[in-house]
């Protein structure tokens, strides 16, 4: 693998003059955008097209709506602005795309000058999603688009958030994969705000606008394999069924600790054969049972420490070594595998791995490649309950070809100021990182 590169930091916070279309970064490219209040949208409410079919002009629109919106209109105005029969038409439309997706995506038309980027984390930041599509260049014919799941929560717009990238994926569905998070499930937006946020913004419409989301949570596929040599995943690796032990739950009050029962030398990994044959239509990823491989995918962690085990610390997914990580590169003639699923929170509490703070890690090194994690949300989480904030930037890779598996790396920093909203889950009890969860809560 040729060396690694790493682009000039981005600071969207400096005020330039924006080019009618946004060009892909080069190496001596440090473009920014304008953080100027936008104009009053040509358009508002939003309809939806008679034919049914979004065009670029109606996504773009969509952007600069929500940013107008977010600045200028209380939450719950959002219906005026985005009427619920044309968030409806939208869901119904991308969900009916993503359904028919494959657990793990192949990107492979791909022609030798065109490039992917992959994006991780975004958790909600819309103003931060929205200077990394116009630094990154849209999505285009020769320009893919991998979002590597986390759309919704502890940030405060994680519902426009989604339906943009939702517009993306159905005005261009091969040129955009939107892979699941593990907060794209129902335990986790009922803690973490999401629930509560489309609630506030739909007020007598917010369940059915709620229920809606959840069902095109579930159709979100769970990995992509890029050029055949790139395996991105959310949370990362995971376990092979067929020997899968059997694990016990708790007894006693609801919120005790799940007790998995595994014993790590009957751990192994998985294939992409049994990949395909999960079951990832569910809310909330199974921690035991016979489907544990949607849990894994999502939830899992890298270690520093050799060798396969539950990951006690969340309760749910996996613990994988550097070993792991050569044997799965090796085995499936893989070059690289991007994960993301740790922000500077959880990193803080991963002795031996480093902090996030450029918005991504190389944790494992190796002969047959690299493991890296990415995290797109700069300065997160939005709320913090302590003066002292992290202050990370956030980060995406662009894969260029012919190889599409040598990464850029480029860091940018949040957008300032966020404007002023009231969080929608009590970020000051609510724990940090996603540890020590109720898993006796998560209904599958």
């Amino acid at each position: 693998m040729k060396k690694m590169t790493t682009e000039p930091n981005r600071n969207p916070n400096t005020e330039i003059e924006e080019e009618e279309e946004a060009s892909p970064p080069s190496s001596s490219s440090s473009s920014t955008i304008t953080t100027s209040t936008p104009c009053t949208p040509s358009q508002i409410p939003i309809s939806w097209p008679p034919d049914g079919e979004l065009g670029l002009d109606w996504v773009h629109d969509l952007m600069s709506t929500f940013d107008w919106a977010s600045r200028n209109i209380p939450p719950s105005a959002l219906p005026s602005v985005l009427p619920v029969q044309v968030l409806d038409s939208l869901i119904l439309k991308a969900s009916k795309i993503l359904h028919k997706e494959p657990n793990c995506v192949r990107i492979d038309d791909l022609e030798a000058d065109s490039s992917v980027v992959v994006v991780g984390d975004v958790h909600g930041q819309l103003h931060d999603l929205l200077f990394l599509l116009k630094d990154a260049g849209f999505p285009a014919l020769n320009r893919v688009f991998v979002f590597n799941g986390d759309y919704v929560d502890r940030g405060a717009w994680g519902l426009e958030t989604f339906l943009l990238l939702l517009a993306w994926k159905v005005f261009l569905p091969h040129r955009v994969y939107l892979l699941r998070g593990n907060h794209e499930s129902k335990y986790c937006t009922s803690v973490y705000g999401f629930e509560k946020e489309v609630l506030a913004k739909y007020g007598d419409k917010g369940k059915h606008v709620y229920r809606k989301c959840l069902g095109c949570f579930e159709g979100l596929p769970l990995a992509s394999i890029i050029a055949g040599h790139v395996y991105t995943a959310h949370g990362g690796l995971f376990r092979s069924v067929s020997i899968s032990p059997s694990s016990r739950r708790s007894k006693g009050k609801k919120n005790r600790r799940i007790s998995l029962n595994h014993e790590t030398k009957s751990l192994s990994l998985g294939s992409f054969d049994e990949l395909a044959k999960a079951r990832r239509s569910v809310l909330d990823p199974p921690w035991e049972g016979l489907n544990l491989i949607p849990g894994d995918v999502l939830w899992s962690d890298p270690s520093m420490h050799p060798g396969l085990s539950p990951n006690k610390e969340r309760g749910i997914g996996l613990l994988w070594g550097p070993d792991c990580t050569e044997e799965f590169l090796t085995k499936f003639e893989l070059k690289l595998i991007i994960r993301s699923h740790e922000g500077p929170d959880a990193r803080e509490k991963r002795p031996g791995l480093s902090r996030m703070d450029e918005g991504y890690t190389i944790d494992h090194d190796l002969e047959a490649g690299k493991l890296i994690t990415l995290f797109s949300a700069p300065d997160y989480p939005q709320f913090q309950a302590t003066e002292e904030r992290y202050k990370n930037k956030g980060a995406y890779i662009v894969l260029n070809g012919p190889t599409f598996h040598d990464p850029t790396f480029l860091s940018f920093e949040a957008i300032t100021p966020r404007p002023k909203v009231n969080a929608y889950y009590n970020y000051e009890d609510v724990i940090d990182s996603d540890e020590e969860l109720d898993l006796a809560s998560m209904e599958t």
